[in-house]
């Protein structure tokens, strides 16, 4: 599957798979005079090139499920592209020829605005749909117990520009450890980890992560416990990870806090009488509306997790995307549709499993401002 994505991602960028702008219509009309206006104009017309993550990543595999299921030849043809991170990913929507959607972490707006970098990023950003959730993996050595034994420690943050690597730095800084990053890729990261070179690596991906397939407690690694501290509580969601999601890091009776973040579906906010726009459109509306095929197996258990009416805070809808929820009746409702009562239990349960002397800092207000974030991720799960 990888060196055929492999193949159409090179295939797209040199030979520029470009929708039908004033561009292309004139390369069309020189085809034309040549024979080949009918074919060219049939294999572009359809493309949507979608931009993901790394081979490895949940994204990546998710967008295959894409290609399979929306497929409708010339009419609708999904390519996907490996791309280099949430940051790099933003860039490449807004300026990469035949980059359509980008699949990115919902906190890279965030970034952005804070770094000033692409002023206006928001009026130039709208987002189709929230995807999944990614956790934050942050394993290390055995010797080290909490986050605070890393300070000072060589921590690897991923590949510069990655979504892990932007990720890293907003969580290190919120839990205020100060280390020193490294940037190398997770494969090569993983190899120096277990030679003790590094201390820990982060990696940001919906679990269970292929990436920790071959990875043992034998090693001499484990995953670090991260708290939901008072920085992450805007743009970041509590998640638990259990012997289930990682059989050889977790034990059957332990659990692993950390934070979640958002993938989000993103696009350029096209003028709506623009061809690229009414291509987005055309996408919108066969992914809604085969929703339900991509939520059956053998496709990526990630899609479970998905509403596709959930809100992104801080972003804004397409337009498209937001007329096709109103059409069909699809809003967001309340807490994943469970009574008040129910949705307080089962948060006195996620505090329960994050342990008593961990829960027990936390002052009334505290707990009511976490109680507020654990509603609006049950909002963004599947009944």
């Amino acid at each position: 599957m990888v060196r055929g994505i492999l193949a159409v991602t090179v295939a797209l960028l040199l030979f520029g798979a470009a929708p039908l702008t004033a561009q292309t219509r004139q390369q069309g009309q020189g085809a034309a005079r040549s024979g080949y206006s009918g074919a060219y104009i049939r294999a572009n017309a359809g493309v949507v090139g979608i931009i993901s993550g790394s081979v490895n990543s949940t994204s990546l595999h998710m967008t295959d499920d894409l290609l399979h299921v929306l497929d409708q030849g010339d009419k609708l043809r999904i390519v996907p592209m490996i791309g280099k991170g949430s940051v790099q990913s933003v860039r490449d929507i807004l300026y990469l020829r035949g980059t359509d959607i980008g699949i990115v972490q919902s906190d890279v707006l965030n970034y952005f605005r804070k770094k000033n970098r692409l002023p206006g990023i928001e009026s130039r950003l709208r987002y189709i749909a929230k995807l999944h959730n990614e956790e934050v993996h942050v394993l290390s050595r055995m010797k080290y117990l909490c986050l605070d034994d890393l300070a000072g420690k060589k921590v690897n943050f991923g590949i510069k520009g990655s979504g892990s690597a932007m990720t890293a730095q907003i969580v290190f800084d919120a839990h205020k450890v100060k280390v020193q990053p490294v940037f190398l890729d997770q494969v090569t990261a993983l190899e120096a980890l277990k030679k003790g070179q590094i201390a820990a690596t982060v990696v940001v991906s919906g679990k269970p992560s292929p990436i920790f397939d071959k990875i043992k407690y034998t090693s001499k690694v484990h995953f670090l416990d991260l708290e939901f501290v008072g920085p992450l509580k805007n743009g970041y969601l509590p998640a638990v990870m259990t012997h289930d999601d990682y059989p050889d890091l977790i034990a059957r009776n332990e659990t692993v806090s950390t934070v979640s973040v958002s993938a989000v579906m993103a696009v350029y906010n096209w003028k709506t009488d623009s061809d690229r726009y009414r291509k987005v459109a055309r996408f919108v509306n066969a992914f809604f509306s085969n929703f339900e095929k991509l939520q059956k197996a053998p496709h990526h258990k990630k899609w479970r997790e998905v509403r596709i009416e959930a809100e992104v805070p801080g972003w804004t809808r397409l337009t498209a995307a937001e007329q096709w929820l109103k059409r069909h009746g699809r809003t967001q409702t309340a807490a994943a549709g469970a009574r008040p009562g129910e949705v307080r239990s089962s948060f006195q349960k996620f505090l329960a499993s994050k342990g008593g002397d961990q829960t027990r800092k936390l002052t009334g207000k505290e707990k009511e401002a976490l109680f507020q974030q654990f509603v609006r991720w049950m909002k963004s799960q599947k009944p």
